[in-house]
């Protein structure tokens, strides 16, 4: 608690008073009954609560939430300044000092997730100000995530506020545009969190064969394209995601001639490549998160070191590897020696040139690390 991290588990916790509910505020006292911090509080997670002030005079109400909420934005349409986006994380939960809290723009719309009994006390009042304060003319819920199941919460999937048509969205990024389903896609319906690595990859892409494994919607595909890539290869599990990604293809006017949209399983994929002696000479590498938490990293770091390892066998000497984890379990240092391991097996000489991380719309508070949940490296094989 000293350290400010904004969880209290259920261990660190010798007695509740009696009556509290999911989503109460409470004040935390350390043993010697000194008041430390106001929290939200969750009868049913292992993470008892979550801490919203460590100023025990706060009061939380609106006028709390108005002020975090203000100090967000304000935070996002400085940084906009410089780089031009309308499809942006406007709220990053535990980082920006509303844990629990997920809110994302796409246009004049908000996809907001509620993950903590915290939000969800707080959840209309959230709504109508983030309604207030954006301008925005509707809200889409996503709170359909397992996570909520750990507070004791149902799952929801539906309009919050406003108007949110059933057509897809339809964002700028830069001088390019994609399609976004913010309702059947993943996450809130767009990896957001990837931008300035989409950017990276289209500077790398001039003249490259570029293979990009777990495509969703493209979003990597487009970039290495409109950067002049010889060609793309481009797999997914899902077929609704590919034909998204088709439809993101010809909004931004490219040659479909240039693309191969496959699908089905990557790991199976990149075996049946590997067998045929394919070669590419740019690979993409962002996999579904394997590891939530810690206990899963284990089992997680073989399928890391498996995909990593076929990408390898892939590469052409010279070639560039774009790898990433979003698995909040794997940190950048095991991650590193995953893949390190898959090299030394792939029996290449490699060597990092750049490390990758979420854009600045997810920042990462200094007292909260398990923000930095996307980590990746850009690669090169040398032989």
């Amino acid at each position: 608690m000293h350290r400010r991290h904004p969880w209290i588990f259920s261990g660190a916790v010798a007695k509740t008073s009696a009556g509290i509910a999911c989503g109460d505020t409470v004040e935390v006292h350390d043993a010697r009954g000194e008041a430390l911090a106001v929290a939200a509080y969750s009868p049913d997670s292992q993470i008892r609560a979550r801490v919203w002030s460590w100023d025990t005079s706060d009061t939380v109400n609106a006028e709390f939430f108005r002020s975090r909420l203000a100090t967000a934005l304000m935070a996002r349409q400085r940084s906009l300044e410089f780089t031009p986006a309308n499809a942006y994380r406007l709220v990053h939960a535990e980082s920006d000092c509303l844990p629990g809290l997920i809110v994302d723009r796409y246009a004049d719309k908000l996809v907001m997730q509620c993950l903590s009994c915290g939000i969800e006390r707080w959840r209309e009042v959230l709504a109508d100000l983030l309604m207030e304060l954006t301008g925005a003319n509707g809200i889409y819920e996503r709170s359909d995530v397992e996570v909520r199941a750990l507070e004791g919460l149902p799952e929801r999937n539906n309009i919050l506020r406003g108007t949110v048509s059933e057509a897809l969205l339809e964002i700028q990024e830069g001088d390019l545009r994609y399609y976004v389903d913010v309702r059947r896609g993943h996450k809130t319906g767009f990896y957001l969190d990837q931008r300035a690595n989409r950017q990276k990859v289209r500077e790398l892409a001039e003249n490259r064969d570029v293979l990009d494994c777990f495509a969703y919607t493209g979003g990597f595909s487009i970039a290495a394209l409109s950067g002049g890539a010889g060609s793309v290869m481009a797999i997914d599990s899902s077929g609704y995601a590919l034909r998204l990604a088709e439809k993101n293809l010809l909004l931004n006017c490219l040659r479909p001639e240039r693309v191969n949209w496959v699908e089905g399983d990557v790991f199976q994929t990149l075996r049946t490549l590997r067998d045929q002696d394919r070669k590419f000479d740019l690979i993409i590498l962002d996999p579904p998160k394997f590891a939530p938490t810690a206990a899963q990293a284990q089992a997680a770091a073989r399928g890391y070191k498996d995909i990593n390892l076929l990408a390898l066998k892939l590469l052409r000497e010279q070639g560039l590897l774009v790898t990433f984890s979003c698995s909040g379990g794997i940190d950048e240092v095991l991650f590193q020696k995953i893949v390190a391991g898959a090299a030394l097996d792939a029996r290449a000489t490699v060597q990092i040139v750049e490390r990758l991380h979420q854009g600045w719309d997810h920042p990462v508070a200094l007292n909260f690390p398990e923000g930095a949940y996307l980590k990746g490296f850009i690669l090169r094989k040398l032989s």
